[in-house]
């Protein structure tokens, strides 16, 4: 179904698709053979920068960023159909367009939080495409979807902060374009307010003491689209002070700032691999025969289609009404609203994908069709940027308030 969006975003939507299907799609098994002829997985395929520089030269370039000083100046309802559009290729086009993730969040982190060296450092050649960078906050002896539990510590010695701790799943670490990561981590570990216990830090990644020690498979991917997932140990990692994002005790809301719109993103981009379910369901019911008759004949097929649209539409309504609410209101005005397309979302398309991997028999667990790929990126999701069970908690929560409970 297409919405009435404005003029600038159905210029754009136009531009993207025409860009997607020209450039992106055809380019997506060439980028599987150029990365399995390199001697480095993890460096970025010849494929992806000419992709870049076809993105740069149509202007489709850093869409994500509503700051008009550094990105496209789109708003949340604007971007949404064009982040959707890029989750039908999610390995490939969010980066050839500069729109990936961890990198997103940090560029709006830096843009919003960074001193004006910082963004001179990091945030101009992250958003020109020449590195990468790795946001570092989860960890893998304690349960990081509670922030308070961070056991990194970030201590003060004269001019400069140490850094201590172990962390693993970060996002883009194994790829050696990765500069710089975004450390969360406590200065106050004994402080009376446990939300501001922690603190944000740039650690380059080749300072002494870092050690980017083992990619971490994502259900026996290794995920070298997005650079992969690293454990990472920092020894007694020494940085300036002047290294600080923010204030020290200003880690965990700026963390909360950076999630809302990576939330959002991932929701839009997981309407988009849906969409791409459906389309490969559809195709295979028309040009498969089982039992004598099409399996678009077969009712049980009929049914996980049309349920699959049910949803896809459902889901892409409150993806839109959360975006407008960020637009409007503000993060913190659209709270409920991003923590339920963060429960709906990837727990929704990863049975759409899981109906689709059925329909493909053999096929949608092998490396032929992207289904297997698209099913364990969703259901990921259900666990990146905080557990259902976590979004499920505050929004109960919130909702019982109104009644005079949820504590």
């Amino acid at each position: 179904m297409d919405f009435a969006y404005d003029a600038r975003t159905e210029e754009l939507r136009g531009r993207l698709l025409a860009f997607l299907t020209e450039h992106v799609h055809p380019a997506e098994a060439l980028a599987q053979q150029q990365r399995a002829a390199q001697a480095d997985p993890w460096v970025q395929p010849p494929v992806v920068a000419e992709l870049q520089r076809e993105a740069r030269r149509q202007g489709l370039w850093n869409l994500f960023l509503p700051d008009a000083r550094y990105g496209a100046g789109l708003t949340n309802v604007q971007y949404a159909p064009l982040a959707e559009l890029t989750g039908r290729s999610p390995q490939l086009a969010p980066t050839a367009l500069n729109c990936a993730a961890p990198d997103t969040g940090n560029m709006e982190l830096l843009a919003e939080f960074g001193t004006a060296e910082q963004r001179e450092r990091w945030l101009v050649p992250l958003l020109a495409g020449e590195i990468r960078s790795a946001f570092a906050m989860t960890e893998p002896d304690v349960a990081s979807s509670d922030a308070t539990n961070i056991e990194t510590r970030i201590e003060r010695d004269g001019d400069a902060y140490v850094i201590t701790g172990r962390k693993w799943y970060i996002s883009g670490a194994m790829n050696p374009a990765c500069r710089v990561f975004i450390v969360m981590g406590k200065t106050d570990p004994d402080g009376a307010d446990v939300r501001r216990q922690q603190s944000m830090v740039l650690v380059p990644r080749d300072a002494p003491g870092v050690e980017v020690r083992r990619a971490m498979q994502v259900y026996g991917y290794a995920d070298h689209y997005h650079g992969g997932h690293a454990e990472v140990v920092f020894d007694r990692v020494r940085v300036p002070v002047d290294h600080l994002v923010g204030d020290e005790g200003g880690g965990f809301a700026i963390a909360q700032a950076r999630l809302g719109p990576g939330r959002i993103h991932h929701c839009m981009r997981l309407i988009g691999m849906a969409e791409r379910a459906i389309e490969l369901m559809c195709r295979r019911a028309t040009g498969r025969t089982a039992f004598g008759r099409p399996l678009a004949a077969q009712g049980q097929v009929q049914a996980w289609i049309a349920d699959a649209r049910v949803s896809v539409e459902q889901l892409r309504l409150l993806v839109l009404k959360t975006a407008w609410l960020m637009d409007t209101v503000g993060n913190r005005g659209a709270h409920t609203e991003i923590q339920a397309i963060k429960i709906a979302t990837p727990r929704a398309v990863a049975h759409i994908i899981d109906q689709a991997v059925q329909l493909h028999g053999g096929g949608g667990v092998g490396q032929d069709f992207p289904l297997a790929e698209l099913w364990a990126a969703a259901r990921t999701l259900r666990l990146a940027d905080g557990p259902d069970e976590v979004h499920q908690r505050s929004l109960a929560r919130r909702e019982l308030k109104r009644y005079g409970a949820g504590s």
